[in-house]
């Protein structure tokens, strides 16, 4: 915008300013010059009041706008200050004073030139200074932006200031395992940190394994501190202005570089899930004696063993305590289930004994003080207990307490006696049935009234009745085999035992045990030390001298066709026993077992004198038995063994081993057609030269045993007598 001047302007330079706006079209004020003519006066009244009504008169103060029009041409020099101005920008008033106005001829119908009053006296008061309302009129984003200025330009010396001031230095806020090293030189916080974190590898670090408390030594875990590695975590000194500013308020934690000695701390880390691994507990109640003793569910664990080193190596700097992670193995019965079992079972059933009464006044009592023997809790699924009742435990304790008003049956027996099998009658019995008599128990262990029930008796019938037994068709002897030469104590065992079978019976399609049948063969059951084969070399033992007996058992059953389910030979050959068809038994270890194939029952009789043993077999003969032994080959000689004089030596003569064995040939006893037809090959050791010598004897030149490398002649595990 350009300021246009009179003709003549007024010494003082108060030159008229031009109107911001270019898109008005400015007018010329009216002043008083009497210079104004004729002309002016020719506009006549119209528009005089017309302007008149578009720009209200002036008031009395000296200042007046005047009209700014546009510039002919830009100021190239950029001298004009309200040319900058923006085009946009709301027109100010600008302070002139009045002079004399100097008339200017004019073409008619030209734009009006401004005029310039020079050497007119303002009207009013003109004293007071218009630029401070200029400047009061001014926007107010001015101002703002200056102050804003002002603060960006202090920040950035303050940035500067601080950024050559700690250049060298750890950023500010820095903490390692807690402690503050921001601000400090690289040297002082190396110093700082080894005086302050450095023994706390030396001192022990509280642990948590899910419930379990602990401690570990980092430096007996192998763990110590990398100082050049945690001291590289620091980093250089931030950039960013807002980083820096924020460090003046805020810390911020890189933690300790570790070097690990990974077996070390798996080491001790183990030493750690070994006290806190545990299975889980399920709540429970027990008892002890008559107490109810509650048992909190509690829950397992298990350490996961890797993810706790890496927590143990990211935190134990901090000298806090390290939780370690667990899986923990969740349980199905809540404490609460637990207290309902207490109150609504276990209590009430502890509080008195439970009666069964009997025949003829007789009583059983289940002792309050051994309802733990029948009552238990096992979890429902839902978080509580369910009661479990032991009715076979409870019958052990009740039932001998009624035995005596029981009769027990008896199956009818083969009698034996006038030569020839005799029927002898079953006869039944009369028992408590113990398992409907126990059905009421649970209602009757939380009755709060007297606990009684009386016993449930019905008629027993014996296994083998009376039409049993006749249908058997026991009725002749199938077999019969008798051995001897057996010295006093084993004769003593052979009789017992052979007592013990004497009249069993076995059905059809049965199978018959020698030891199931006797039992234990011990000095209780009054069984004698004799002698027997231990480790391939004559030994005594109680109960020696059976084999004999088994011996002859085996014989009488192969000769009845009974089928061979179970049977050993002696690992070296006895001469009054026949090759390959004998055999041995130990208590609980070798056994001999036959099966009876044939539609009828057997019957064992037996029968011992002081020199033999006879087994005898009743039943229906329906086949003949052939035995037929082969040659002895494959013959090998015995070694040589020398113990000391005593009861643990039993002097032999040795004998050869050999090879043999033995082919059954079963026919029908009515048409003589071959059954079948088995061949058994049997090998028997040598049998070993014993020597029992004295003290004496030893100091002499004595042969020594012989060494034989060959594992036939090595000692075999125990064999039976």
């Amino acid at each position: 915008m350009a300021v246009v001047p009179s003709e003549s302007q007024d010494s003082a330079g108060t030159d008229a300013v031009a109107d911001p706006d270019p898109g008005d079209d400015p007018e010329p004020e009216a002043d008083s010059d009497e210079h104004g003519g004729a002309e002016d006066e020719g506009r006549g009244g119209a528009e005089d009041e017309e302007r008149r009504l578009e720009n209200p008169e002036p008031n009395e103060d000296a200042t007046e706008v005047m009209a700014v029009v546009p510039s002919e041409s830009p100021d190239p020099a950029g001298t004009n200050p309200v040319a900058d101005l923006d085009a946009d920008a709301p027109t100010e008033a600008i302070p002139t004073v009045a002079i004399p106005t100097v008339g200017i001829p004019r073409a008619s119908g030209a734009v009006p030139e401004p005029t310039v009053n020079v050497g007119a006296e303002p009207p009013g008061d003109t004293g007071q200074a218009t630029l401070v309302d200029a400047a009061a009129k001014r926007p107010r984003w001015v101002k703002y932006a200056a102050i804003a200025g002002g603060v960006v330009a202090a920040g950035a010396i303050l940035y500067t200031v601080d950024w050559v001031a700690s250049g060298d230095r750890v950023p500010r806020g820095v903490t390692v395992a807690g402690v503050g090293i921001g601000g400090a030189s690289p040297a002082d916080a190396e110093e700082v940190l080894r005086a302050e974190v450095g023994p706390r590898v030396d001192s022990p670090v509280p642990v948590r394994a899910g419930t379990t408390d602990g401690s570990v030594v980092p430096a007996e875990a192998g763990v110590t501190i990398d100082w050049q590695a945690t001291l590289d975590r620091v980093g250089d000194q931030p950039i960013n202005p807002f980083t820096r500013l924020a460090s003046l308020f805020t810390t911020r934690e890189i933690g300790v570089a570790s070097t690990v000695d990974d077996a070390a701390l798996s080491t001790a880390i183990a030493g750690v899930q070994g006290e806190s691994d545990r299975a889980p507990r399920e709540g429970d109640v027990v008892f002890g004696g008559a107490n109810v003793v509650p048992v909190a569910p509690e829950a397992g664990q298990n350490l996961r063993v890797d993810e706790a080193k890496d927590a143990f190596v990211d935190e134990w700097f901090f000298g806090g305590v390290v939780d370690l992670p667990v899986d923990v193995v969740e349980v199905t019965v809540t404490q609460s289930g637990v207290d309902a079992a207490v109150r609504d079972v276990a209590t009430p059933a502890a509080a008195s004994d439970v009666v069964v009464t009997g025949k003829d006044g007789a009583a059983a009592t289940l002792p309050r003080d051994q309802i733990g023997a029948v009552l238990s809790f096992v979890p429902d699924g839902e978080g509580g207990l369910s009661p479990q009742y032991n009715l076979e435990a409870a019958t052990e304790i009740l039932a001998p307490q009624l035995a005596s008003t029981e009769t027990e049956p008896k199956d009818a027996q083969i009698s034996l006696a006038s030569g020839s099998p005799q029927v002898v009658p079953s006869v039944s019995g009369e028992e408590v049935q113990w398992l409907e008599t126990l059905e009421p128990l649970p209602a009757l262990l939380v009755a709060p009234e007297a606990r009684t029930t009386p016993a449930i008796y019905e008629s027993a019938e014996p296994e083998l009745t009376t039409e049993g037994a006749e249908a058997l068709g026991i009725r002749e002897v199938i077999s019969e085999y008798t051995t001897g030469g057996f010295s006093w104590a084993s004769g003593v065992n052979i009789r017992l035992a052979a007592s013990e079978i004497d009249g069993a019976i076995v059905k059809p399609g049965e199978t018959f045990s020698l030891n199931g049948y006797t039992g234990p063969r011990g000095a209780a059951e009054g069984y004698i030390d004799s002698g027997i084969i231990n480790y391939g070399r004559p030994d005594t033992a109680i109960g020696g001298g059976i084999s004999q007996l088994a011996t002859t058992l085996y014989n009488a059953a192969y000769f009845a066709g009974m089928e061979d389910v179970e049977h050993t030979e002696h690992s070296y050959y006895i001469s009054r026993y026949p090759a390959a068809r004998e055999a041995t038994v130990f208590d609980g270890v070798i056994d001999l077992k036959f099966r009876n194939t044939a539609d009828t029952g057997v019957v064992i009789q037996t029968i011992g004198t002081n020199s033999d043993i006879t087994v005898r077999l009743w039943g229906t003969k329906t086949v003949n038995v052939q035995s037929v032994t082969g040659d002895r080959t494959n013959f090998t000689s015995p070694n040589t063994i020398t113990l000391p004089e005593g009861p643990d030596c039993v002097p032999s003569g040795g004998g050869q081993g050999f090879t043999t064995s033995d082919t059954r040939i079963i026919t029908d006893a009515k048409t003589g057609a071959q059954i079948s037809s088995n061949t058994r090959t049997v090998r028997y050791d040598p049998i070993p030269i014993v020597n029992c010598v004295s003290e004496e004897d030893e100091e002499k030149d004595e042969p020594k045993p012989k060494d034989d490398d060959d594992e036939r002649d090595q000692p075999r595990p125990r064999r039976g007598g």
